[in-house]
């Protein structure tokens, strides 16, 4: 799996691409707290390259939101394909998480100019 990031003003944008799984949770679950313990309370995960994610990757996500709600920041996730959407909804938590379409759409909710 490999990581890209970028800041937008005050929104930090992490797309992950390839498998989210045991093995590379570790790795986004690292990036993404860094980011959250160095102050960034803004963030879309833009899952657009990813191909296929695990319970260990919705666990990472789901204590991101998790600690983004007591930090009282926000998490906007985009760019889902049908087979990670699927899994999210197959493990209930959908619902849980603000989700849009694409980055520009995340962008947008989260108050900024889309780029």
């Amino acid at each position: 799996m490999q990581i890209r990031e970028v800041e937008l003003d005050d929104v930090l944008v992490v797309a992950p691409a390839g498998r989210v799984d045991s093995t590379s949770s570790t790795q986004l679950e690292q990036l993404l707290f860094d980011r959250l313990d160095g102050g960034s309370r803004r963030m879309i995960v833009d899952l657009a390259g990813i191909d296929y994610i695990s319970s260990a990757g919705l666990r990472v996500l789901l204590w991101l939101a998790k600690r983004m709600q007591a930090e009282k920041g926000d998490l906007v996730l985009c760019g889902m394909g049908e087979p990670v959407r699927q899994v999210f909804e197959l493990a209930g938590l959908l619902p849980l998480f603000a989700v849009e379409g694409t980055r520009d759409e995340a962008l947008t909710r989260l108050g900024r100019k889309s780029t």
